[in-house]
């Protein structure tokens, strides 16, 4: 179900979500994990802290307050009294008890250290509830292993010093550490889970890119979960298809062309053996039209004839190119990047859809610039020239097989329309796109680019 929110509100979740929003589906999927674990884990110890870390602390600090009182109602400030229950805390509690008179006692406070309030505040809490009248504080040793505890009452001060297990535990800690331990064990048990199943399914993205890029990897097996070996194996097989739809195809014009060849040929002997005139003039331009005919369908389809995937040297390319049009009356500049690296792709159905459009610059313009650079992991082809160009609403149309401009099939006028179709049809087998604009030199501007 998809919730419709105001536009407003709309145009804002979008925005987080490009700009906070994990782009991969491994850190997506790791970010649905990792928040609730995370929140687990946090209602988790605050609800140990309010329960069980409270009752506990509470317990322990009024079980050390209550012995303190036992030991301070039945001193009273009797010094004999206070030697003889001393003896008993140490013995029974583990508590050291030294009485201090008021003359003493301010040289005892100066030397004492700060407390800790996350070990001592239930004591400190239960000390002013068991002696309202008097003035309690509590301090940690350096080490926090001991805690002195001071009860400054009418007759004296009171020192007691026990150890802070008495109203501290440190299991809680080794609670806190097991909880964040496991989910840690568990986050990296994810990790290697889910790396496996992206690593599936990029492979398969993989596949299907070089594919569309007219490389046949034939090493590419389906793993992972069921679904995404299903989705391999359906796309192995829709490859298949398309493969044997193509070469069937290509099979078929090229045999059609071929045979109609044969006819052809014997027209063409048997119009030179006509006498001279109209008649036989016409009849070898018909013938010559149609065998340029046969020779743009040939083309069309060659590009689909199986050629395997190399590395080309996209400079020296269209450098070789070029050298076939110096001696045209035209004007050629050609600009590189050094940096631009090769791409992987078939050499000749690339030389073929370069030669198609630049071969159409050089036909009506007298001046073509050709530049070929990188931007952002993609090759750029631009050729520009100063020609006429082509209206912007017949720059689609243009890529139409067969279509022409002006309207016709004459060979005084161009070819048969299947020059930038077959471009177009090789710039997309390589995961490619080809733009037609207008051009700064006041022609038309061909943009081609291809991933590297």
């Amino acid at each position: 179900m998809h919730v419709k929110f105001p536009k407003a509100v709309d145009k804002t979740l979008r925005f987080l979500k490009l700009k906070f929003l994990p782009q991969t589906l491994f850190f997506r999927t790791m970010l649905l994990i990792f928040i609730p674990l995370i929140v687990v884990q946090v209602v988790s110890i605050v609800a140990f802290f309010n329960g069980n870390w409270t009752r506990m602390g509470k317990r322990l600090s009024e079980n050390l307050t209550s012995d303190m009182q036992v030991v301070i109602d039945y001193a009273d400030g009797n010094t004999k009294r206070l030697d003889t229950i001393s003896k008993l805390a140490m013995k029974n509690w583990d508590m050291s008890v030294t009485f201090y008179s008021n003359q003493d006692k301010h040289q005892v406070l100066n030397k004492a250290s700060k407390n800790n309030r996350l070990i001592t505040g239930f004591l400190e809490d239960s000390l002013k509830q068991k002696f309202p009248e008097s003035e309690t504080n509590v301090f940690l040793s350096s080490d926090k292993d001991y805690v002195w505890v001071f009860v400054d009452t009418s007759k004296g001060l009171y020192r007691f010093i026990t150890s802070s297990k008495n109203i501290f535990t440190t299991a809680v800690f080794g609670f806190v550490a097991w909880m964040v331990g496991t989910s840690l064990l568990l986050f990296l048990v994810a990790v290697l889970f889910l790396r496996i199943q992206v690593r599936s399914i990029a492979d398969l993205a993989k596949f299907s890119e070089d594919f569309g890029k007219g490389i046949d990897n034939k090493d590419f097996k389906p793993y992972g979960s069921s679904e995404v070996r299903k989705a391999g194996l359906a796309f192995i097989k829709m490859k298949e298809r398309i493969q044997r739809q193509i070469s069937e195809r290509t099979q078929m014009l090229a045999g059609v062309s071929h045979d109609l060849r044969t006819p052809l040929t014997r027209m063409r002997l048997q119009a030179e053996m006509m006498p001279d005139g109209q008649d036989k003039t016409d009849l070898m331009q018909d013938i010559a039209e149609m065998e340029k005919m046969l020779d743009g369908y040939l083309d069309f389809v060659s590009g689909e004839a199986g050629e395997k995937s190399t590395f080309v040297d996209m400079n020296e390319l269209i450098l070789s190119i070029l050298n076939k049009f110096r001696n045209k009356n035209a004007l050629i500049r050609y600009a590189t990047n050094d940096q631009v690296s090769a791409i992987q792709g078939r050499e000749q159905a690339l030389k073929r859809a370069l030669t198609n459009v630049i071969s159409n610059a050089f036909d009506f313009a007298n001046t073509v610039a050709v530049k070929l650079e990188s931007n952002n992991h993609r090759l750029e082809v631009t050729v520009d020239d100063d020609g006429p160009g082509i209206p912007a609403d017949k720059r689609e149309d243009v890529f139409k097989a067969f279509y022409r401009i002006e309207g016709s099939r004459n060979k005084e006028t161009g070819g048969v329309g299947l020059g930038l179709s077959i471009a177009k049809d090789v710039i997309s087998s390589h995961g490619g796109k080809i733009e037609l604009a207008d051009s700064d030199m006041g022609g038309l501007r061909v943009l081609i680019s291809i991933p590297l």
